[in-house]
């Protein structure tokens, strides 16, 4: 499986949703994995420690969304990510639904 990691978008969100060695895990078991660049820095990881670990970065959001069967993210998916996803495309993010009538339509 391809899987993509954005980097989060949402204001005073750092956090990331795969750390280095979540993605060695992933890639040791055959998945590939993408991270957009500079995704873990509010996390204090670089992206010389994605790669080192076998992901392989990317340039852009929609490079990640474009190319991965599956998203992972911390926080659930702003207008602008909900609209770069696609049918199919598995998300794995936390979802607050119940007051984001929006969101809940758009998903």
């Amino acid at each position: 499986m391809r899987v993509g990691v954005p980097k989060e978008i949402k204001d005073h969100e750092d956090r990331v949703g795969l750390v280095p060695s979540s993605v060695a895990e992933l890639v040791h078991h055959g998945h590939e994995v993408m991270v957009e660049r500079g995704a873990g820095v509010g996390a204090g990881l670089g992206d010389d420690q994605y790669t080192a670990a076998g992901a392989r970065i990317v340039e852009s959001a929609e490079e990640v969304f474009t190319q991965s069967e599956m998203i992972v993210k911390v926080k659930e998916p702003l207008a602008v990510e909900r609209k770069r996803l696609r049918r199919g495309q598995v998300l794995f993010t936390y979802l607050h639904l119940a007051p984001d009538r929006e969101q809940t339509e758009d998903l």
